[in-house]
């Protein structure tokens, strides 16, 4: 039953109840007692979220939770964990036990359904992002185009922000001697500075500032941010009020707590929440780095064939729509063979990287710059004309050749260029006819232009030519 919730609860009555309440949000819903295999189930479930009755006849859930993080296949399965207060055991030292062991979150009984619901949901969010990012990043590494991330964790930084400078010091003191991070109190206006901004790993956030809710406010400011949308948030009630824990959860808040706080418990709860934006993290980052990768040449930096082809369409588009010009060049250096034979193939990346570079200073920044062969590049201009780019190619063409390129066995020599240009969009040409795809029509606008570099090579090199279209 993919994608269902399972409880384990001891209490028939428990189970039926939340199994109700839960199937009247539209969740499929598995129920179990304690003498349950809680990993054996879940591999046989394979359930998107685990709500587990803290004491069990034959097995607590601070076991199986435990159990369900020491295997690789669910170890980021998200893990709820109930349980009724008694004399013995209060809610803190429940919950404090329960975030020890693993679990996501403790919810004391009689449940709250609302709260639990808008936990549930923020629990499934969370978890969703974590597996594309997981799996693009997993792709991106069975590709070869990402190493596995480092293992060193900096100090993270933990932003305070409370009602006054005082209370935000008692939270402070409170957390300090069970954090070995950078914890800073911050007013509401020293968080959004957008100028300088303090960004930090978690902010920590009153739901009552001035006002009672502004709190939440703060936070989903926080989270349209550009630096600040990827940081975790914590926001801190002033006493129970389930419905406005839901409100924060429901827009984003990683996690809530009543105050006043305790100390080693919030810590804890603060802490989970640091390791996981710190995973978090590392998926985008391992993201990024392989797209980075798949899309860029490794050797010179710039973009490569498989990102420039789909750019340039969605620049042709975009030409079309304004109906205005847009120029593609080829460019070749000239005699490069020559180059790799005499001085050795070190040299000859050397040249390329100087000549790319040339190329990628003098281009305007919404320019396209690629390579897109061994020693051939692309150029793709917007809102350009013929003439404008072939002012362009020609000036191209004096830079790269007016200053020597240092060879790393000190040597120098001076490299030229061809170029050929073709211009797309409103060029009265018949292979620019709309009903074409555009594939087919990128790829007779590039083979002018590849037609007039044949032409720049036949006329002595060093030089440029039109399309035969933008004449």
């Amino acid at each position: 039953m993919p994608g269902s919730i399972l409880i384990v609860d001891d209490v028939a009555t428990n189970r039926i109840v939340l199994k109700v309440k839960l199937s009247t949000a539209c969740y499929d819903v598995c129920a179990r007692d304690s003498a349950t295999n809680v990993l054996t189930e879940v591999r046989r479930v394979r359930p998107r979220l685990v709500i587990l009755d803290y004491t069990g006849r034959e097995c607590t859930a601070l076991d199986s939770v435990r159990a369900l993080r020491n295997n690789r296949e669910t170890a980021a399965l998200p893990v709820i964990v109930t349980g009724t207060p008694n004399a013995e055991m209060t809610a803190q030292s429940m919950a404090r036990d329960a975030l020890s062991a693993g679990a996501d979150a403790f919810h004391p009984k009689p449940l709250n359904e609302a709260l639990l619901l808008a936990r549930i949901r923020n629990l499934l969010r969370t978890r969703e992002i974590s597996d594309e990012l997981r799996l693009r990043g997993t792709t991106s590494q069975a590709l070869g185009l990402a190493e596995a991330g480092s293992s060193f964790t900096r100090p993270a930084r933990i932003g305070l922000v409370a009602r006054d400078p005082a209370e935000a010091l008692r939270w402070k003191h409170a957390l300090a001697p069970h954090l070995s991070h950078r914890i800073t109190v911050l007013s509401r206006a020293s968080a959004l500075k957008d100028s300088n901004p303090n960004v930090q790993d978690l902010y920590v956030i009153a739901a009552t500032l001035d006002e009672p809710g502004d709190g939440l406010q703060l936070m989903s400011e926080l989270r349209a941010r550009r630096w600040s949308r990827h940081s975790a948030a914590v926001v801190l009630l002033p006493q129970s009020d389930p419905a406005m824990a839901a409100m924060a959860l429901d827009l984003g808040a990683a996690d809530v707590a009543e105050l006043p706080l305790e100390g080693e418990g919030f810590a804890l709860r603060v802490a989970q929440q640091l390791i996981r934006k710190h995973e978090a993290d590392q998926l985008r980052r391992r993201v990024r780095d392989g797209l980075k990768l798949a899309l860029t040449d490794p050797l010179t930096g710039l973009f490569n064939r498989r990102y420039a082809l789909p750019h340039l369409a969605r620049m042709r588009e975009s030409a079309l729509l304004k109906n205005q010009p847009f120029a593609v060049m080829v460019l070749d250096l000239d005699h490069f063979k020559r180059v790799n034979d005499t001085w050795g193939h070190a040299s000859g990346d050397a040249v390329l990287c100087t000549v790319a570079g040339r190329i990628a200073r003098n281009m305007r920044s919404v320019d396209l710059v690629a390579r897109i062969g061994g020693e051939e590049f692309l150029i793709a201009m917007p809102n350009t004309t013929s003439e404008e780019a072939k002012a362009a190619a020609l000036r191209l063409c004096r830079l790269i050749e007016a200053e020597p390129i240092r060879l790393p066995d000190n040597n120098e020599l001076h490299q030229t260029v061809s170029i050929g240009v073709a211009i797309g969009g409103t060029a009265p040409d018949a292979t620019d006819a709309p009903d074409l795809p555009t594939e087919v029509l990128l790829d007779a606008l590039i083979d002018r232009a590849d037609q007039a570099l044949m032409s720049s090579k036949a006329q002595g090199r060093n030089t440029v030519t039109l399309g035969k279209s933008a004449a």
